[in-house]
């Protein structure tokens, strides 16, 4: 079987949230924003949308969800239609994972240090 050709891939962006709470849970944290996308988007919508959270990816309270570019602000919406005592804020979207971490996880952690 022949591979796909690039232009026949489906695109994708990573987007990073900073996640606000009084005491943090990754395991909690990544369920509830998974139930709060599902909720807002649907199963169909999520299954479009290629969406992920990414659960290797999470430095402190900072994580990186996959998602397809046509499906962004749906899913930087239903981000921000969480309740509870979470507060989940999107810091920005890049194109690759690389410059994702590098731009804006490690610059975070930078300027923290040298506060």
């Amino acid at each position: 079987m022949k591979p796909l050709l690039p232009s026949l891939k489906e695109k994708k962006r990573y987007l990073v949230f900073e996640v606000i709470t009084e005491k943090f849970d990754k395991a909690k944290a990544q369920n509830l924003i998974e139930q709060e996308c599902l909720k807002f988007m649907g199963e169909f919508g999520i299954a479009k949308s290629g969406f992920l959270v990414m659960s290797d990816c999470w430095n402190r309270n900072k994580g990186i969800i996959k998602v397809n570019p046509k499906y962004l602000d749906e899913t930087k919406m239903a981000l921000g239609l969480i309740k509870g005592n979470l507060i989940v804020n999107v810091i920005g979207v890049s194109g690759t994972l690389n410059k994702t971490k590098q731009k804006f996880i490690q610059k975070e952690e930078m300027k923290n240090a040298t506060r």
